[in-house]
This record gives C-alpha cells, sequence and structure tokens, in this order.
C-alpha cells in the first residue's frame, strides 16, 4: 500500500473512531449521538436520493444512517423508514438531520487553527 493510501485510511479511521458528538431533541426526549463521517457508499446513497428528488427520503437515510445510542449502537433501523415518512413531525427531522449536517461539516477549533 503506498504511503499517501495509508496516510488517507489511517485520516479516516481517525474521523470514524473519534468521539461522538451529540444534539438533544427535547421533542423526543431523546440525546442523539453520531460521528461526522460516513462511509462514500453510505454518502452515495444519500447523494443519489437527493439527486433524484427524494430529498425528505434522503433526510430520514442520513437519520437513520447517523443516528447512535451513547455507545456507539444505531438508533434506528432501517425498517423504521416508513414510520418516519408518515408517523413523525417533519419539521424535528428537517431541523436534527440540519443539526447533525451542521455539527458533522464543523472543523475542530485546534485543526482550524492550524490551517
Amino acid at each position: 500500500m503506498n504511503n499517501v493510501i495509508k496516510n488517507a485510511t489511517a485520516h479516516f479511521r481517525n474521523k470514524i473512531g473519534g468521539e461522538m458528538k451529540k444534539i438533544e431533541v427535547p421533542e423526543w426526549d431523546a440525546t442523539i449521538y453520531f460521528k461526522a463521517a460516513n462511509t462514500l457508499k453510505e454518502e452515495g446513497n444519500l447523494i443519489k436520493l437527493a439527486q433524484q428528488g427524494e430529498t425528505i427520503e434522503a433526510l430520514v437515510e442520513t437519520l437513520i444512517t447517523k443516528a447512535r445510542h451513547e455507545d456507539g449502537s444505531k438508533m434506528f433501523k432501517p425498517a423504521e423508514k416508513q414510520v418516519f415518512m408518515n408517523e413523525i413531525d417533519p419539521d424535528v427531522v428537517i431541523r436534527v438531520v440540519g443539526e447533525i449536517n451542521t455539527l458533522s461539516r464543523a472543523e475542530p477549533l485546534e485543526e482550524a487553527e492550524k490551517n
């Protein structure tokens, strides 16, 4: 394996293995934990949905993919997608996914100061 690939995989392992971020969702009496990174495959699925005009489905998939319990286990199952699509307040889903996306893209202060 060449050095660039080694460095790239080490960077990604650090990113997905790092500390989880969290948001509070008072409407659901829940704390949602998440990691800042998705795999390229997961990102590709979300982008594909968005490009097909399935924006709401992409939001729900983002939540199902990223949301974790404090122990790192997945909070939601793919089979619960229809519940999100039909029985859960879309305003809350949109807000929660927006917060997750914003915090996922936020660069840690220490790294920003290095650049």
